[in-house]
């Protein structure tokens, strides 16, 4: 009987022990304190959560088999159920959300809308137009059942042959800064993450999991850190992510100079920082760097353990990991259980996509007026690319898009009649192409990387006659994993002779040639851009690029994109050309960056080198007559206001970029002869219609970098405001004198070159 009676005595006392800890299951995420969850996890717990899952077919504790419904993302941080630890999504790109339309298990299609590449939305020179941008992205991103999008993409164009120069904005750090900034607040204003990236200086492609990028502490903080610093400052992304390469001898994931000393402490930057795909070697010198998530996850879940259990990694250094990826999982739409609908409205960002896609379009040239279309019914569309428009490039930058509409089908579309017989004979060209292809996602892209179908001058000539104008449309892209050639640089042969024998046969009969570039980069124009009347740089603008492009041939929209790269006269003129990609060239370790703070527009310009077509430029169908500069004092104190009067002189509606360089006193430091500072974007201007522009500069924007002493310094002296249409058209000067030099902001004395540099110098 006593025996009996400790037996359900012992029975009760496990009920009433189960009955607790079922209706007290230990700390739950946002309901306890965070450093309540750390101390109820186990190391295995933490080492798991920094570690995450890079696909997601692979089986969560918590979505089960449903993470079908996000197949395509391209990973995910792990799931701790009973600490009520969800799951979140991380989807590409930089273009839109990269998801697979086609899941198993799903009865409907989940297309994504592919906006303009950085290229295009840079070179609209309109921050408000990228944050709505970034608001449809962040839109489709929320309503598909991600939390972040692995964007934007921010490296500087060092060189035009990198071959994911398509996703990134700019040659000028300035630039990629507030365009960056922009569309972080865009996308993130719909309670999703971006990850801002690639940090830092992957500017090159070949041997990009290992190649070293060598440079001065000048040339980093000035030219490729000067952008994340900006977009950290001014937009907050939820996430970084850091670069596969290394810098100054470092992994820049294992770098925690970059990552926490000038990241976290330095910019204030509150977020979580995860690695690309694959980046980095060891995993315990990511994690003391700060790198807060190792993406995609593998063995170095077992490496963490096993150095925790060895003291070679502190217990501390992962609970500050894992306190930043708890903060971080709480913002996120799976946390807070947000029921997406797959159903975001596509067709309103698709006129979005198109929108940016006009007003990104880069007129190049335009001879006797050649555009818009007058008394144009009748069309000869010559190129492949006329017949299978690029919307962009290749790798994390895809998006699997219903259809992007082809150049030929937005003529047909606008009413225009297209030439049949040549029609027939680049569709023929094209279905023999795509024959072989294997419906693997490199084939898809067989027609842009195939060479020109060469014409007969007979065949072209053929055309003449029942055309009423020419239309080449030059076609290229790139990717993703590797770096274009030297010869893709340039037209082919067979391209250049289309051109000329087009625009032969076409003027003789007093007719109009129009090229179109349907590329993602800078290419060679000098050598052929004579032989066309006019020439509309395109990019690759989106699935709705081609639609817009008819619109500006047409006159529908006025042109108002302007470049922000340069474009050499030849590859040879650039300053990297021959660094690039590294040493030794057939299988560099080391890219030395010689051209120190010499990129773009701040070399041509300061070594009086000639462009094709220089940085800021583009051409309107009207006409802006600029006016009334005014600076706020004579003498500069805390900031100047600087003000100017834009006039549309012309007969056609347009808006005008209206760039602001600073001139700044070369005496202790040398410097570029100008940089730019500040840029607006008018209004859609009436012909007659004025409007005055506004532009501030702080004591950082009168600053260098002087390693020496690792500060931002702004030398006494006299400044010189210039207000141009482009950076050699400048229109409007002012001076301004800063009577004693200014240390601006003092900085870490981090990350030195590990090799010995030749810097490029007006001294030598």
């Amino acid at each position: 009987m006593r025996k009996r009676i400790l037996l359900f005595a012992l029975l009760f006392l496990v009920f009433k022990f189960s009955f607790a800890q079922s209706n007290n299951p230990g700390p739950q995420l946002g309901k306890s304190k965070i450093q309540d969850i750390i101390s109820a996890m186990t190391l295995e717990d933490k080492v798991y959560l920094l570690v995450g899952v890079g696909n997601a077919n692979q089986k969560d504790p918590i979505l089960g088999d449903k993470t079908t419904i996000i197949d395509g993302a391209a990973g995910r941080t792990w799931a701790i159920p009973r600490l009520g630890i969800t799951p979140t999504i991380l989807t590409d790109g930089p273009a839109g959300l990269r998801i697979n339309s086609h899941p198993a298990g799903l009865d409907f299609t989940r297309y994504c809308t592919a906006f303009p590449t950085a290229t295009a939305l840079a070179c609209t020179w309109n921050p408000e137009l990228i944050e709505n941008v970034g608001k449809a992205m962040g839109n489709e991103v929320l309503e598909y059942g991600s939390d972040v999008l692995l964007a934007p993409a921010i490296n500087i164009h060092r060189n035009p042959l990198c071959g994911r120069n398509f996703e990134y904005y700019s040659e000028d750090p300035y630039v990629v800064g507030k365009m960056a900034a922009a569309m972080i607040r865009g996308i993130q204003s719909n309670g999703v993450g971006t990850s801002l990236k690639h940090f830092a200086t992957n500017n090159i492609e070949t041997n990009r999991t290992s190649i070293n990028a060598v440079m001065s502490q000048r040339a980093l903080r000035e030219i490729y850190l000067r952008g994340f610093e900006m977009a950290v400052k001014e937009a907050q992304p939820w996430t970084v992510m850091s670069s596969y390469n290394r810098l100054n001898g470092y992994y820049t994931s294992e770098n925690r100079d970059l990552i926490t000393t000038i990241l976290r402490d330095e910019w204030k930057f509150e977020g979580m920082v995860m690695t690309d795909w694959g980046g980095g070697a060891d995993a315990v010198a990511q994690m003391n760097a700060g790198n807060d998530v190792l993406m995609p996850g593998n063995h170095q879940r077992q490496e963490l353990l096993f150095a925790l259990k060895n003291k070679a990694l502190d217990e501390k250094v992962i609970d500050q990991n894992v306190e930043r990826v708890l903060t971080f999982i709480m913002k996120t739409p799976h946390f807070r259980a947000y029921p997406f609908s797959n159903k975001p409205d596509l067709v309103a960002h698709a006129l979005v996509s198109k929108n940016a896609a006009s007003e990104g379009m880069v007129l190049l040239k335009n001879d006797n007026n050649a555009l818009p279309f007058k008394n144009i019914k009748k069309v000869a569309l010559f190129g492949k690319t006329s017949y299978r428009f690029i919307a962009g490039g290749t790798g994390s930058g895809e998006v699997n898009y219903e259809k992007a509409v082809t150049i030929k089908d937005g003529f047909v579309n606008n009413g225009f009649k297209v030439a049949k017989e040549l029609e027939d004979v680049y569709t023929q060209f094209i279905d023999t192409i795509t024959k072989t292809a294997k419906n693997n996602r490199r084939d898809k892209f067989l027609v842009d990387f195939h060479p020109e179908f060469a014409l007969s001058k007979d065949q072209i000539n053929a055309q003449v006659k029942n055309s009423d104008i020419a239309i080449i449309t030059i076609g290229r892209n790139a990717g993703e994993g590797s770096d274009r050639k030297v010869a893709d640089f340039s037209l082919t042969n067979t391209e250049k002779q289309l051109i000329k024998d087009v625009s032969d046969a076409f003027h003789a009969a007093n007719k109009k040639v129009i090229v179109v570039l349907n590329i993602g980069g800078v290419i060679a124009t000098a050598d052929w851009r004579n032989d066309p009347d006019a020439i509309l740089l395109a990019w690759q603008s989106g699935q709705e690029g081609a639609n817009a492009i008819v619109d500006i041939l047409k006159g529908k929209v006025n042109p108002s994109g302007k470049l922000t790269m340069s474009f050499p006269m030849a590859y040879s003129d650039v300053p990297s050309a021959k660094t690039f990609p590294g040493d030794p060239e057939t299988n560099p370790i080391n890219a030395l960056y010689n051209e120190g703070i010499y990129v773009g527009y701040r070399y041509y310009a300061t070594f009086k080198v000639p462009t094709a077509y220089e940085f800021g430029y583009g051409l309107s169908y009207t006409k802006f007559d600029y006016s009334n500069l005014q600076l706020s004092s004579t003498t500069f104190q805390n900031e100047m206001v600087a003000k100017v009067t834009v006039k549309n002189t012309g007969k056609t509606e347009g808006k005008e970029v209206v760039e602001l360089y600073l001139s700044a006193p070369n005496v202790e430091i040398e410097k570029p002869v100008q940089e730019l500072k500040a840029f607006a974007k008018t209004r859609s201007l009436k012909p007659g219609e004025s409007q005055e522009l506004t532009f501030v500069l702080n004591p950082r924007s009168l600053a260098s970098f002087w390693s020496g002493i690792s500060s931002w310094v702004a030398e006494k002296g006299q400044y010189e405001v210039r207000i141009g249409s482009s950076s050699n058209d400048i229109r409007l000067k002012a001076k301004f004198d800063l009577p004693s030099t200014i240390v601006v902001e003092k900085e870490h004395p981090v990350i030195y070159p590990n090799r010995k540099l030749k810097e490029l110098s007006t001294l030598q």
